[in-house]
């Protein structure tokens, strides 16, 4: 608010009593009052189920999964019935693997996703390397072929050598000629 005093503009803060207002061009991110759900790193949850979608097909995974459930059915076959806590059609067995099962085919193909998106931002990547270097390798043709063109108008050694062999041999035949005309002159 804006007050007047002494011909000086001065301004002054109105105090509420309360909470600080939001902005209102910003949508509000939780209601007071009702229940928020708890929120988590989608990078790090994608990672630990990379992690569980790695081990989960390894041969160790396999290998114990197997002596559990050896470990599981002897005991509840071998020991006396008082300690047994899962009689012969083995139904809380059944019920732990469905649940395993159940778990970890979401976590494997969340890993699958995470790995499809990192083969397509590689593939886009070799893409771009691929085009600059197509790029690169028409730069470097068309400089060849300037300097073939360019080599084209220029003496090369070859050239200069055969040149000075044939002007070499236009000056001995010139020298023998002389000599043969200063010959039949000295015999006089």
């Amino acid at each position: 608010m804006r007050g007047r005093e002494g011909g000086r503009d001065r301004r002054t803060e109105i105090s509420v009593a309360g909470p600080a207002r939001t902005r209102l061009d910003q949508p509000r991110t939780a209601r007071p009052g009702l229940i928020t759900l708890p929120s988590y790193d989608p990078e790090a949850f994608g990672k630990l189920s990379e992690r569980i979608a790695r081990f989960l097909g390894t041969g160790r995974f396999i290998v114990w999964m197997t002596v559990v459930i050896i470990v599981w059915v002897a005991w509840n076959t071998l020991l006396p019935e008082n300690v047994r806590f899962d009689s012969y059609p083995f139904i809380f067995l059944t019920l732990v693997l469905s649940l395993q099962a159940s778990y970890a085919a979401p976590l494997i193909l969340l890993a699958q996703n995470r790995q499809d998106n990192r083969d397509r931002v590689n593939m886009e990547q070799d893409r771009a390397r691929s085009d600059r270097n197509i790029a690169d390798t028409e730069y470097l043709t068309r400089e060849v072929a300037a300097l073939r063109h360019g080599l084209g108008e220029v003496a090369t050694r070859a050239f200069i050598a055969s040149e000075l062999g044939s002007i070499r041999s236009e000056l001995q035949s010139l020298l023998k000629e002389i000599d043969e005309r200063r010959e039949p002159s000295e015999t006089l």
